[in-house]
């Protein structure tokens, strides 16, 4: 979590790299670090496939390097930025080799375990890291802090419920912590029954109805598997107990989470659902900056409300709550095989309704192996997407 203090907002401008830039946390990052071009220098940015958004971000920024993961697409991404100054590179390797290039802050947002390796070689950089791909602490929790004390990295949690969790945590009191309550929105079937549930399409499950997200994270809310995954991720990044993290519906998305210390005290976090927030509070930290997004508005006759969540109707809750217990590579699994079943899910391979089921039978059948080294995590990670893969072609 927070080790000691890097460069901030000051005169020179703060070197930043940005993993997953065309992703919607990496949007908005760029949206952020574009309005305070003076206060940063960008020395890398990755993406997937989007090679145009990439070479235009890329341009804007004055980006040192630009990196595609798909090794086919680096003529398209060299003709793209042709002209300037920027470096490309391609390639898997090419962008876990970005994370390494000396930066003050680096923005870790490629989505699921692909991101795991390039987060791990920001941290070995001894850097800030601004941890969005919650991941990489799901799958290799204990192995991820362990580099963080042996780098001297600091981590910032950019999901907004972490971040939130992380402004009201005095992490010198840690023994006078209670709880920390993660709130979770419901996603757009809070009020469905599982039975209602069969029929839900993609177009559907990717309509969230208060936060702008990418497809995955947009379907892993509507199970309640995004939470799931963050109960996980907070057991690690706070070092608490999974007696000590609970959860509640919160639909407004106003109060992102909430401390509750022994005499009594709870302490939250509020804003408008934009994620904007949480990166700004990342990128500026020990500092404050200005944001270009949203800003709440207590005047606006705002009503919060919260209610306890329905475990048959959210069953990924509990089963994160059996993994954690489990511990090993248990995280690992389950994460591989909810990837694997939204992928499906996605292309219409599979029943909205089935995901949590196949996670649950993938959790059962692969047989657990502790994490001791990457290599030994992408193994199991390759084993139990097999294992998810023929779970799902035999409900088809």
């Amino acid at each position: 979590m927070k080790n000691s203090p890097l460069p901030s907002l000051g005169k020179q401008p703060k070197t930043v790299t940005i993993l997953g830039s065309t992703g919607s946390v990496g949007r908005s990052t760029v949206d952020l670090i574009a309005g305070h071009r003076e206060k940063f220098k960008v020395r890398a940015l990755t993406a997937h496939k989007n090679v145009l958004l990439l070479a235009k971000q890329a341009r804007e920024l004055g980006a040192e390097y630009a990196v595609i993961a798909d090794e086919t697409l680096y003529g398209d991404l060299k003709k793209a930025l042709e002209g300037t100054a920027v470096k490309v590179e391609a390639g898997y390797q090419a962008v876990v080799a970005a994370a390494g290039i000396p930066a003050d802050w680096v923005m870790a947002a490629i989505v699921g375990a692909a991101g795991v390796e390039s987060t791990l070689k920001a941290i070995q950089q001894g850097t800030t890291v601004a941890l969005a791909n919650k991941e990489s602490l799901v799958c290799a929790g204990p192995f991820m802090m362990e580099a963080v004390q042996k780098y001297g990295a600091t981590l910032l949690p950019v999901d907004s419920e972490h971040n939130a969790v992380f402004q009201v945590l005095n992490i010198e009191q840690h023994e006078q912590i209670k709880r920390i309550i993660l709130t979770a929105s419901g996603g757009p079937f809070l009020r469905k029954t599982r039975d209602e549930l069969r029929g839900v399409t993609p177009e559907q499950a990717v309509k969230h109805p208060t936060w702008s997200m990418g497809a995955k994270i947009s379907v892993d809310s509507a199970t309640m598997m995004n939470k799931s995954l963050e109960i996980i991720e907070a057991s690690y990044l706070f070092n608490l107990e999974r007696e000590k993290i609970e959860v509640l519906i919160h639909p407004q998305s106003i109060v992102h989470s909430m401390v509750e210390y022994i005499d009594g005290s709870i302490l939250s976090q509020m804003g408008a659902p934009d994620m904007r927030t949480p990166i700004a509070h990342t990128l500026a930290w020990p500092q404050r900056m200005e944001t270009t997004g949203d800003t709440l508005n207590l005047m606006n006759n705002i009503n919060l409300s919260f209610e306890p969540i329905d475990l048959k109707r959210f069953p990924s809750v509990k089963m994160a709550r059996e993994v954690l217990h489990a511990g090993q590579g248990a995280p690992a699994v389950f994460n591989a095989a909810n990837e694997v079943a939204v992928e499906a899910f996605l292309s219409r391979k599979l029943k909205f309704s089935e995901i949590e089921s196949v996670v649950g039978e993938v959790l059962q059948v692969t047989p657990i192996q502790p994490i001791s080294s990457l290599q030994s995590l992408f193994q199991l990670d390759l084993d139990a997407r097999r294992i998810a893969s023929k779970v799902i072609a035999g409900l088809n």
